[in-house]
């Protein structure tokens, strides 16, 4: 009787979640790398409550984001795509005229709400792309491959004259996974991978200083160990000094006593290598790693282009999130500042991820029986 009882309940659940159109999978991944980051943040906060209690509110926030778009039909999100795309273009053009600056850049609008337009992006952009595409054959002509990549390129340089390097990156590779996902064929694939490696030296020349500076730290940390090289050093001796199981929770060093910079933002994996090890990453990584492979299930069976497109899109920014945040603390990349996804400190970025994730459950849980 008991187990039966049980499988009631679970089955109540998943209707329950099913009604609310939530993915159990994806929600059930989603939470747990949430909490495992509350935990964290506490610690690497210096055991500050008021840090985990104003993440909790920027989370409470994120969640009511995603539980609203997961109601929306992708019907709806594909008809109102163009729009949001045009909105946030407009309010880029707005942030370069008079937006308001902070901390050497100049990146966000005050209209009663302090916000970075270029968050919006990060979904207008593969939602526009995927709204062209849609009920287009496939793969796309050379002709609108090329209209594709202008429509990427606009705010991308205009989120990189803010500066936001790192934004701009992710945004781009946005784009191009939808024109990528599209179909394109390996040659052109090979030819844009052989022009972007000669344009290398023309981004040189075009990088501000303390962009070039960051490129010339991960080459050699130790050329300005108190200066620019101090992050990336500090970060790899609390990774490496977590060894296979950590230091324990509370009791890394390197966070605790405060030699890490930015450890409750970007730099917040060291905490994680310093404080569980190899163990704890590890088991952090494959987290993200189920929640991406079910965002990869979820554009696998979606049933129309658009919503094929915009979730593997979405699955893909979130791996490059992942990648990005990673290979910087570990030193395999420039630091550009992109912050270790649901983990970190922050509340664009944590409303901006959960949105992609509500748009994600939509997709899944408005799908159509096909008669057989």
């Amino acid at each position: 009787m008991a187990g039966k009882a049980d499988t009631g309940n679970r089955g109540f659940f998943s209707r329950l979640l099913q009604r609310a159109h939530l993915d159990p999978p994806l929600l059930a991944g989603v939470a747990t790398v949430l909490l495992v980051g509350v935990f964290v943040l506490y610690s690497a906060s210096g055991n500050s409550m008021d840090t985990v209690w104003r993440q909790g509110a920027r989370i409470s926030a994120a969640c009511l984001t995603m539980f609203a778009l997961a109601q929306v039909q992708p019907g709806w999100l594909r008809r109102v795509s163009p729009w949001l795309y045009c909105a946030g273009v407009i309010m880029l053009v707005l942030v370069l005229v008079s937006g308001e600056t902070g901390g050497g850049a100049q990146r966000w609008l005050d209209i009663g709400v302090r916000f970075q337009p270029s968050e919006l992006m990060k979904l207008a952009v593969p939602a526009m792309l995927a709204w062209v595409l849609h009920d287009r054959p496939l793969p796309p002509s050379l002709l609108m491959v090329g209209g594709l990549l202008l429509l990427v390129a606009a705010p991308v340089a205009m989120i990189a004259l803010q500066p936001d390097l790192g934004t701009s990156i992710l945004i781009g590779l946005t784009g191009i996974t939808v024109v990528f996902l599209a179909g394109i064929s390996l040659r052109f694939i090979l030819v844009s991978a052989t022009l972007t490696i000669a344009a290398l030296p023309l981004l040189w020349y075009s990088m501000r200083d303390y962009q070039k500076q960051r490129v010339l730290t991960l080459l050699d940390p130790e050329q300005d160990p108190l200066g620019a090289g101090y992050h990336i050093i500090q970060s790899k001796i609390a990774i490496g000094s977590g060894g296979t199981f950590g230091k324990g929770w509370l009791n890394g060093s390197q966070g605790q006593l405060e030699f890490l910079p930015e450890r409750s933002t970007d730099f917040i994996f060291a905490v994680i290598g310093e404080e569980f090890g190899f163990f704890g990453v590890c088991m952090l990584l494959l987290l993200y790693l189920l929640i991406i492979a079910r965002g990869f299930y979820i554009a696998a069976a979606a049933q129309d282009t658009f919503s094929r497109l915009l979730a593997g899109a979405i699955s893909f920014t979130f791996f490059f999130y992942v990648f990005v945040n990673t290979a910087m603390v570990t030193g395999l990349i420039p630091v550009v500042g992109v912050p270790l996804p649901l983990v970190s400190a922050g509340g664009t970025s944590m409303v901006t991820l959960l949105a992609g994730f509500g748009i994600l459950m939509s997709i899944q849980t408005h799908r159509k029986l096909l008669p057989r």
